[in-house]
């Protein structure tokens, strides 16, 4: 008898313990669901946009240097413009998009760092950007030639 009572502890034990991780994991599904909402929502307000730079050449840099340029971008719309996702065409060249809204007549910057180490030669990367802009934003281009180091013969 004392060990059916046992039992049915760890049983009850068990099936609240399945409850709680339950709703926890709901929740995060409803949290998850919610932010998917609000970026289709922000979609569907489209708006215009004028770019200011689609290409950047950065002409010659050495094997290693990092090259950093700010693409600017105008909101010439009525409604705020939601970058929502900035990605490039390699992973030597990240992408970073403005986390807020660009409102009405604001400027706004995507941010695109190009690692050279190991790209020697011409370089030629793009970023694509997902908005609520109508038309759609250009192809953001990164163009220029990686040169490899000289070599001085000394050796750390």
């Amino acid at each position: 008898m004392q060990k059916f009572r046992t039992v049915k502890k760890y049983i009850l034990f068990l099936l609240v313990s399945a409850t709680v991780v339950s709703c926890d994991v709901r929740r995060k599904d409803k949290i998850a669901d919610d932010t998917e909402t609000q970026k289709l929502q922000a979609l569907k307000d489209s708006t215009t946009v004028q770019i200011i730079d689609t290409t950047y050449d950065f002409k010659t840099v050495t094997d290693g240097e990092k090259v950093m340029y700010s693409y600017r971008f105008k909101n010439t719309g009525t409604k705020p413009l939601v970058i929502v996702e900035a990605s490039a065409s390699c992973g030597c060249t990240v992408p970073q998009k403005p986390e807020k809204p660009v409102l009405p007549g604001e400027t706004g910057f995507i941010k695109v760092v190009f690692d050279s180490k190991g790209r020697v030669g011409p370089a030629h990367k793009t970023v694509t950007v997902q908005s609520n802009a109508k038309p759609e934003f250009p192809t953001l281009i990164l163009t220029g030639n990686v040169i490899a180091k000289e070599k001085t013969g000394i050796t750390n």
